[in-house]
């Protein structure tokens, strides 16, 4: 028997819906949203498991925002945390994101790939914040496709799951993309800003005394979370405007406030990371039951951001404005939560925005709808191949 997916289109084949908590083959797999925000937020606890954290080789660098945890993770977060303030983000970007917007689509044609256009588009406001400024956009877009384009990868499997050849060859297939990343736009920007420090994260890490290749990799986390999941979302809630008309129609006329808790419940239906990964570094009571120190904890965002007793009735439905249980934003797990919870939240959202508004605008038509892949190592989803034509 069939079981129904609602509204949502990111839907993975064999995802299991619960129950709430489980162990299976050594994994602890927790679905319930309480269990999953209580976990994140046990941040002394726990320790980063997702994103390769445990099998990158960071022994001899500090360890990157992304992968640190404990007084360290939290020092580094109240340092940055002023680059990503709501009111930051929409005195210092609003503009940039206006003109950039408007640019891309007035020199987008009649036809054009909207994944190729909010690719370009993320790059450019998440280049500004962090300070990779001084080499091409279109190159760095280029350059950070291929950094990311890295084999799949099973959390809960040794060495991620990877064959032995695979495993071997890691440190050539992915040190070598990036070295271009590195030469043309790290050391460029590093150099500029050496010269005269700006209002950005890679001016920050300079003036903590973080070495090149320790500001590139920071770069790579920034530009993951700002640059690639952005992308994603802006493909994902444009295709619910298009198939939706009164909700486009509803958007277009809504007053900014409005938007963005409806953007926040495409987001939370459509979670571009479907799961976290952390690793018990103490026993944790979670529910009735005892996950032992060592575990690795599989947190599924995506069953979690559809837990009736968060999200009420028909979870899987679009449904802007319905009454999310208190303690939760709009977008309920989407960004995560604790001490790892996405920085960038405000600054997503709003680049989303101001792009929709001037695309909905328009007299579009789907050419072809996107396809919809799974990024094994951020378990996230992607769309490819979203053309639209205007007129």
């Amino acid at each position: 028997m069939s079981v129904s997916t609602g509204d949502r289109k990111s839907v993975r084949p064999n995802e299991a819906a619960g129950p709430g908590l489980e162990c299976k083959d050594g994994t602890w797999h927790v679905r319930d949203a309480a269990f999953v925000r209580e976990i994140l937020r046990a941040s002394d606890g726990t320790t980063q498991a997702g994103f390769s954290s445990e099998s990158a080789n960071m022994s001899r660098l500090r360890q990157p925002i992304l992968f640190a945890d404990g007084e360290e993770h939290r020092q580094q977060r109240s340092l940055i945390a002023r680059f990503f303030a709501p009111k930051v983000v929409s005195r210092r970007y609003r503009e940039l994101m206006d003109d950039r917007s408007a640019a891309l689509l007035a020199a987008a044609g009649n036809r054009f790939m909207l994944d190729d256009l909010a690719m370009e588009y993320s790059v450019t406001v998440a280049a500004e914040v962090i300070g990779l400024t001084n080499s091409s956009t279109s190159g760095l877009s280029r350059r950070l496709e291929r950094l990311f384009n890295q084999p799949a990868y099973d959390h809960a499997q040794e060495g991620g799951g990877r064959s032995w050849w695979t495993r071997l060859l890691a440190p050539v297939t992915g040190t070598l993309p990036l070295v271009p990343f590195y030469i043309r736009d790290v050391v460029p920007a590093v150099r500029a800003r050496r010269k005269e420090p700006q209002q950005d994260v890679i001016s920050h890490l300079l003036k903590e005394g973080y070495k090149g290749v320790e500001i590139m990799v920071e770069c790579l986390t920034y530009g993951a979370a700002g640059m690639v999941t952005t992308r994603e979302f802006i493909s994902m809630a444009a295709w619910h405007f298009f198939e939706n008309p009164q909700l486009k129609e509803r958007y277009l006329i809504a007053e900014e406030k409005e938007r963005l808790a409806i953007l926040g419940e495409i987001l939370r239906l459509e979670p571009v990371v479907g799961h976290l990964y952390r690793r018990a570094q103490q026993d944790l009571a979670v529910g009735d039951q005892t996950i032992p120190a060592g575990a690795l904890m599989d947190l599924y965002e995506r069953s979690a951001n559809a837990d009736e007793t968060v999200a009420g009735e028909a979870p899987l439905s679009l449904c802007p404005g319905r009454d999310i249980a208190s303690g939760y934003g709009a977008e309920v797990m989407s960004f995560g939560d604790g001490a790892h919870k996405c920085p960038g939240n405000a600054l997503a959202i709003q680049e989303t925005d101001v792009l929709l508004q001037k695309l909905l605008a328009l007299p579009i038509r789907i050419v072809q709808l996107p396809s919809l892949s799974w990024d094994e190592l951020i378990a996230g989803y992607r769309l490819r191949g979203f053309e639209l034509s205007i007129g």
